[in-house]
């Protein structure tokens, strides 16, 4: 039987790549994507590979567009198997504007979109996800994220000085950290993973500047969404294993 995977933001970038893998693997892979348009084309690429993809309109920071996208899942498919939050945003990347710290409108966009959207579709797919016998949960994180990261001045991304979505990216390990302790006596496992720097348009200069293919990135992800039974639930890792917390 095949896995049903919903990728959230799956239409581009490292959503797409990771959509691609997972359906080339034989999930049937739902894109989560907020316009029509951009979702369709990304089908239309993938169908033409012979992969088995559909889509559903989805907005991670309006629960009434999640709540619909998770009826539309049950009544096609009545169960999910994997989860993927890939849905981010990086808007300090663009910010021009002189700051003594942050700003707080930036700081509010940034976490309803990379904290607060994965705590909305987890909580209003969990029903869905308990119908799988081996449901898994994956959130695209950062190593910017990793607090010990962020202390450690040989880091190379030490001087990279985004507080907001660093914290958006610590809180949602957190959040990580505490949705497998919840989920603890059940299959499901959750998974925070760091892609890398990815060819991707979260920022300004991830194309030009990124050792990473999008394709390269999407493996982590498939590894988490794809965890056998007997791993171990709750761990943030990159492609070289375990990311300090």
């Amino acid at each position: 039987m095949s896995k049903i995977v919903l990728v959230t933001g799956g239409n581009r970038g490292l959503g797409f790549s990771t959509a691609k893998a997972l359906a080339r693997s034989g999930a049937v892979v739902i894109i989560g994507a907020r316009a029509e348009a951009a979702a369709r084309k990304a089908v239309d690429t993938l169908e033409e590979e012979g992969l088995t993809v559909d889509w559903v309109e989805l907005d991670v920071t309006s629960p009434p567009s999640v709540r619909a996208a998770a009826e539309i899942i049950r009544e096609r498919y009545c169960r999910l198997d994997a989860l993927v939050n890939n849905a981010g945003i990086l808007p300090e990347s663009t910010d021009i504007v002189e700051h003594a710290f942050a700003d707080t409108s930036i700081f509010r966009q940034t976490f309803e979109t990379n904290t607060f959207g994965p705590v909305t579709v987890t909580e209003i797919f969990l029903p869905l996800l308990h119908k799988s016998v081996a449901g898994r949960i994956v959130n695209v994180s950062s190593t910017m994220g990793s607090l010990t990261d962020q202390n450690n001045p040989l880091s190379p991304y030490y001087s990279m000085l985004l507080p907001a979505y660093r914290s958006s990216k610590a809180a949602l390990n957190s959040i990580s950290v505490e949705l497998a302790k919840s989920l603890k006596s059940t299959p499901i496992k959750v998974t925070s993973v760091c892609p890398g720097f990815v060819q991707t348009d979260l920022t300004p200069i991830s194309r030009q500047q990124a050792p990473l293919t999008a394709d390269e990135a999407a493996q982590i992800v498939v590894t988490a969404a794809t965890l056998p039974a007997d791993a171990e639930s709750g761990t943030f890792i990159d492609a070289n294993g375990p990311v300090a917390w």
